[in-house]
């Protein structure tokens, strides 16, 4: 299926809140993925999957279980191999770009033998940049961001959602191009969970930061998207791509807004479809 037909269907579906910008007035893309396929131990995940992710923009990816949602991301981050076909951010390949990505399980992802602040500043290490530098560089990101803990501690003397922060900031050092994030609220409890989605919120409005989130649960998806990516059961592929058309920043009332809820709604029900179908 095309893009243009992707777009046309999806806006039947989703009537009638505008959902799809037409194809003059969508943003330019950032991503693109052509021709995608891989397949695990003779089973399809992709094939022949197309997309373009927005520059810019916040782009939330949610479908049924198992449906490929974290394995599209590793693909496009390099984490997995293509099996075929071809992702370019802005024209470039992979390892012209700087990517940052969040991972779901933060406990394993930071160094317990290195405290916060070094944590952070570890990608920097990394690309040679010298330790002072680096050392102000993590002041001024945290500085910035008005990030209130002590960063002189290790990660298991901290709460699972300052843990998940460093993280965050882990990834953004490096001043990504694009960040991913795949499924980074899942393991924390539910305060905590609306603590970082308000402060992904604000990074995204203050760094401009394409940013592209695997998330498994729907009123989150919304919630913090411009674009609501929704899977099909595999091999995967593209069941309906809105545009999510409120003002930010989002808040409590948000969503209780008339356009969220209805779009939250036909989200859910193309969803169901999708778990429905055999």
């Amino acid at each position: 299926m095309t893009m243009t037909a992707i777009l046309e269907d999806t806006a039947a579906v989703l009537a009638p809140v505008r959902q799809h910008p037409s194809p003059d007035d969508r943003p330019p893309a950032h991503i693109t993925v052509r021709g995608l396929y891989k397949q695990f131990q003779g089973s399809v995940i992709y094939e022949n999957f197309d997309i373009d992710i927005p520059r810019g923009k916040f782009v939330s990816i949610f479908g049924p279980n198992g449906c490929g949602k974290s394995t599209l991301i590793n693909l496009i981050s390099g984490l997995i191999p293509l099996d075929s076909g071809e992702v370019l951010f802005d024209g470039k390949t992979l390892a012209e770009t700087r990517i940052g990505y969040v991972f779901q399980n933060y406990r394993e992802a930071l160094f317990p033998w290195m405290t916060a602040f070094d944590n952070i500043a570890y990608a920097l290490k990394l690309r040679g940049v010298p330790k002072a530098e680096a050392h102000e560089k993590v002041r001024k990101l945290v500085a910035h961001l008005g990030v209130k803990i002590d960063l002189t501690i290790y990660p298991y003397m901290m709460s699972g959602g300052q843990q998940q922060l460093v993280s965050i900031m882990r990834a953004l050092i490096v001043d990504p191009e694009v960040l991913f994030l795949d499924e980074p609220f899942s393991a924390l409890d539910y305060e905590m969970t609306l603590f970082m989605r308000e402060q992904l919120q604000r990074i995204f409005e203050e760094t401009g930061t394409t940013m592209v989130l695997v998330s498994h649960d729907l009123e989150e998806a919304v919630y913090l998207a411009d674009y609501v990516l929704l899977l099909t059961r595999r091999p995967g592929n593209i069941a309906a791509y809105p545009k999510v058309e409120i003002t930010r920043p989002r808040n409590d009332a948000t969503l209780a807004n008339p356009d969220f809820v209805t779009l939250k709604s036909n989200c859910l029900e193309i969803f169901q479809r999708e778990v429905r179908r055999s």
